[in-house]
């Protein structure tokens, strides 16, 4: 009886511990867009994690769960647009965005005021952020933490499973939200 009770124990232990290591994965939208417009996708911003085989791995899953939608990805004129991020230590970024004149990004150069806010990335985390290309706003974005280490190895199963995790729901449905 002692036994079962430890090894319950032993159990529960580490089933809390396998669930708080998860991965957790995050998505937020415009909730006004209808997605079913968009039939192509082009990359504006690859992400830059240390190693190179990690960054082709994360265009390839994202580029796969784009296409699985029915999205077809170009090299030039666009329907959206995507931009990745990713950490694989504690990391800081700064973003500006403008406000005025200038045709760019909003987190690029242009004339005006510019607001300029501190970023701070979780270990492991990747972010996607999609645009609509003709007018730059944002549409959707998906993060996942606890998805990358300096663990080569781990990546790659970890990433693919962040990726289906992130585009799940996507395109989303109006006015429907996941946290």
């Amino acid at each position: 009886m002692q036994n079962s009770r430890i090894g319950l124990g032993v159990a529960l232990v580490m089933l809390l511990a396998t669930s708080a290591l998860a991965q957790k994965v995050t998505t937020d939208f415009a909730k006004d867009v209808d997605f079913n417009q968009y039939k192509t996708f082009m990359w504006i911003k690859e992400p830059k994690p240390a190693n190179p085989l990690v960054r082709q791995r994360i265009i390839d899953d994202v580029n796969a769960a784009l296409q699985a939608r029915g999205l077809k990805l170009v090299t030039a004129d666009a329907d959206l647009a995507i931009a990745g991020h990713a950490a694989t230590r504690t990391e800081r970024s700064l973003d500006t965005f403008y406000d005025g004149f200038g045709g760019g990004w909003r987190w690029r150069g242009g004339f005006g005021s510019a607001t300029t806010r501190v970023t701070t990335y979780e270990v492991g985390t990747l972010v996607i952020d999609i645009f609509d290309a003709k007018t730059k706003v944002a549409l959707w974005r998906g993060t996942a933490t606890r998805t990358l280490s300096d663990n080569p190895q781990k990546n790659a199963d970890s990433l693919n499973k962040a990726v289906v995790k992130l585009f799940k729901d996507f395109p989303p449905s109006s006015g429907k939200r996941t946290h």
